[in-house]
């Protein structure tokens, strides 16, 4: 007998979810989507502070990526916010919610200053 016969039908460990759980699921993800997208949006034509917003992040944002939310900020494209995030010591596929206070910290001071 091979290996692959003595597989159990189903790998997955976790429960099959409910018609109205992935229903659920799927409009909190898409709630999540537009309030990132008008956040992108905002940032974009400067009516909110990208300094503000990482210092207390709401709860929907820190599931985002720190360098898309950066390169929605005005004269942050790639480069430059992958070198405020280099600069304050933060990987490129750190999101909101996973900085830590030293990194929140160091990011926000890094924003607030001027550039040169």
């Amino acid at each position: 007998m091979s290996a692959a016969t003595n597989l159990p039908s189903k790998t997955s460990s976790t429960p099959e979810r409910s018609l109205n759980q992935r229903m659920d699921a799927l409009q909190r993800a898409n709630d999540v989507r537009s309030r990132r997208a008008a956040l992108k949006r905002d940032l974009k034509a400067g009516r909110r502070a990208i300094d503000q917003l990482l210092e207390a992040p709401p709860e929907w944002l820190e599931t985002a990526k720190v360098m898309d939310i950066l390169m929605a900020v005005p004269k942050y494209g790639r480069v430059r916010a992958g070198k405020v995030l280099q600069q304050c010591r933060i990987s490129a596929s750190k999101t909101v919610g996973g900085l830590t206070p030293r990194q929140r910290g160091e990011l926000v001071q890094a924003l607030r200053q001027p550039r040169g």
